[in-house]
């Protein structure tokens, strides 16, 4: 697992509490990301000399440098496993609500909007941390690309934005959900505008979080997360942090499918946390 036990906090601070949902387990000490045993009994089954070894099935991650952040196990690898208790965890694409909850302890928003709130993981989350949240989404009629849409909405501290992996999961035959575009380029444009309008209501010290995944489409892998970036550049964006990947703990169709050829299994989805490009928050 790659979890990390919180830092002591400074003399006089009050350190940030972490409240893992139930799925959660004790993380082995170092923590480790999970590995699946090494079935090829020609291939090397320990670590070379001066290489510690590491419990059967995990992999050890780089020691994390001790900071001031209120979240120090908040790092540019997210392994917590499980999903807490957030959203409908039926809902096809839900993602965990974990490193939401992390970015929202390490930020302190006072109001974040959540234009595609699909399971509704980000609502619950915000309603536990008592954080004010306005959550919308296409099948109540709210389309992310219309600028009009966006009017008399406020400013907003945080953006949560978890866009459809272009189109792998269609969930209705709306031409305005994003799952439904045509072509990539298609896909990209709205994805382009729905960029531009959040902006548009991100303060001017606000950071905006969206999470990608990719996908192959007609035997090409799509390479989403770099696309995504290079939209939200052109929409006046910038990295406020490195990009977090998140392993994808809580996925519960990869358990069950299986393919007939060798592949690189994808495990895990991509985190840009973005800033406007003439905001003026350094670090945090």
């Amino acid at each position: 697992m790659a979890h990390r036990a919180p830092e002591p906090a400074a003399p006089g601070r009050t350190p940030a509490r972490h409240h893992p949902g139930p799925a959660h387990s004790a993380p082995p000490t170092p923590p480790y990301a999970a590995r699946p045993p090494n079935p090829d009994p020609h291939l090397p089954q320990r670590p070379g000399p001066g290489v510690r070894e590491t419990p059967p099935g995990y992999v050890p991650l780089p020691a994390v440098p001790k900071t001031r952040s209120p979240v120090p196990w908040l790092a540019s690898v997210h392994g917590t496993p499980g999903r807490g208790a957030y959203g409908d965890a039926g809902y096809r694409g839900n993602c965990s609500g974990l490193l939401i909850k992390d970015l929202l302890l390490y930020y302190r928003p006072k109001r974040v909007f959540d234009p595609m709130t699909g399971g509704g993981t980000c609502r619950d989350v915000c309603r536990e941390l008592k954080i004010a949240c306005d959550s919308r989404d296409v099948r109540s009629g709210f389309d992310a690309a219309d600028p009009p849409a966006y009017r008399g909405l406020g400013a907003f501290d945080f953006v949560w934005l978890h866009p459809p992996y272009w189109r792998m999961i269609r969930w209705s035959d709306d031409p305005r959900c994003l799952a439904n575009a045509p072509t990539l380029a298609d896909f990209l444009d709205r994805l382009g505008a729905v960029f531009r309008n959040c902006r548009g209501v991100l303060s001017p010290s606000g950071v905006l979080a969206v999470l990608m995944g990719d996908l192959r489409h007609e035997g090409r892998y799509q390479a989403l997360p770099f696309h995504t970036f290079a939209v939200a550049e052109a929409a006046g964006l910038e990295l406020a942090a490195p990009e977090i990947v998140r392993f994808s703990h809580g996925t519960t169709s990869a358990a069950e499918k299986e393919y007939p050829v060798a592949i690189i299994p994808r495990v895990h989805d991509v985190c840009l946390v973005l800033r406007r490009r003439d905001g003026t928050r350094a670090g945090r």
